[in-house]
């Protein structure tokens, strides 16, 4: 039983080494696609006022502009690694607003109908979101590097 604990030991510690790449990854493709989605948005205002309208958001013009902002300047954020998990939370609060809104049959379906709330269009850029707010962006994104210079700074003092 020994062995076998050191066997899984040793298989958990290699498998951590693969935190850090996936992280890029998830926060590559997803950055990627929430820029894009912001920047359809951005040339498209009139047409996500009229959406926003039509869900009764206060503000709708404003809020169009707001939202599509975010997710062009946190979908960068996301690629560059940057503030990563305060933008995560921000993210995340704004997929959830999205399933309120627009998807709230999807969002209550939670548990009674799993398909219907990960099939919603917010699912994957909250669930990309969420996974940077609790876990970071990795060891390749601005904010490790800025943490080490950050340690290197205040060990100096």
């Amino acid at each position: 039983m020994k062995s076998l604990y050191r066997v899984y030991e040793r298989f958990a510690a290699l498998a951590s080494y693969l935190k850090s790449p996936f992280l890029l990854v998830v926060r590559l493709y997803w950055g990627w696609q929430l820029m894009q989605s912001g920047w359809g948005k951005l040339h498209h205002l009139d047409r996500v006022t009229d959406f926003f309208t039509s869900l009764n958001l206060p503000a709708p013009a404003f809020t169009a502009h707001f939202v599509s902002g975010l997710e062009w300047v946190g979908g960068l954020l996301l690629i560059l690694g940057l503030g990563s998990r305060l933008i995560g939370l921000v993210l995340s609060v704004n997929m959830l607003v999205a399933y309120w809104t627009a998807d709230r049959d999807a969002l209550f379906a939670v548990f009674s109908d799993p398909g219907k709330f990960y099939n919603a269009d917010p699912y994957t850029f909250l669930f990309a979101s969420v996974m940077v707010l609790v876990f970071g962006a990795g060891l390749f994104s601005v904010d490790a590097v800025l943490a080490k210079r950050c340690r290197g700074w205040i060990e100096k003092q």
